[in-house]
């Protein structure tokens, strides 16, 4: 690994780059915050992918594209006169040092749902209104509803135990399938997921993880069907149901 030296000069490098690309480069001298903003999200995304396949190689690359786009904000902010990436990383040093005084201070913690539970009072002293001031707008509905159950726990808003907001899932699901008219059985439908989120999230998954997890299984799947009909000289919108079931059970056994 590299010493912190080393570290340090390669940020270093990263921002004199960046300055060359923002004065020489057509596209990069084009960029705001609006332009930008799309390609971040794509970024991200790619990285979600790599960090759930665990390839460090694609994690590496993807990190880098990712802090690329951080150092491109913090470029344009000092164009504007707002801010530099300095001002962000004081910025961050300060946040990170006051909510954690059980590092930084006399406060003792013994576990991690302690730790949760300061930070999010501790939230509420920098002056937020609300405990949930913090879940963007713009979050996945999926990861919001995990995102929201989280920060309520931390003011002590939470099922005593998983097996009771698995009876809510029930009484959720109940509800879900008495119900007849249209608009309100989607309602009904939220108030499932939202509580099967929750119930995922007290035994410890992820419930955003798992589903992306099944995602790809599907695909690689679904394309192996494709595979599987091509070599049959079909495709898939020629076949029956049960001919794609079996397929679709070959294509599973090829897995093991």
């Amino acid at each position: 690994m590299n010493s912190k030296e080393a570290k340090l000069e390669a940020f270093s490098q990263l921002l004199n780059i960046m300055d060359d690309l923002r004065e020489k480069c057509p596209w990069d001298k084009k960029q705001t915050f609006e332009t930008l903003r799309p390609l971040t999200l794509e970024e991200v995304y790619e990285l979600s992918d790599a960090l759930l396949e665990e390839n460090l190689e694609e994690i590496k690359k993807e990190l880098g594209d990712v802090l690329l786009h951080l150092v491109f904000y913090a470029k344009i902010g000092s164009e504007k006169g707002g801010f530099d990436i300095a001002d962000v990383i004081h910025s961050l040093n300060q946040k990170l040092i006051f909510r954690h005084p059980h590092i930084y201070g006399d406060v003792e913690v013994s576990s991690e749902e302690e730790v949760k539970e300061n930070w999010e009072k501790l939230k509420l002293k920098e002056g937020n209104r609300s405990v949930l001031a913090g879940v963007s707008k713009g979050t996945p509905s999926l990861v919001k509803a995990f995102r929201i159950q989280e920060k309520v726990k931390g003011v002590g808003f939470e099922f005593d135990a998983s097996k009771d907001a698995w009876e809510k899932v029930k009484e959720e699901l109940s509800e879900f399938e008495k119900e007849e008219d249209p608009k309100k059985k989607e309602g009904e439908l939220g108030d499932v997921l939202f509580s099967l989120v929750n119930y995922a999230r007290m035994e410890g998954m992820n419930p955003d993880t798992a589903l992306e997890r099944t995602n790809h299984k599907f695909i690689s799947r679904f394309k192996q069907m494709e595979k599987l009909a091509e070599g049959k000289g079909k495709a898939l919108f020629e076949m029956s149901h049960s001919e794609m079931d079996l397929l679709w059970e070959e294509a599973k056994k090829s897995e093991y």
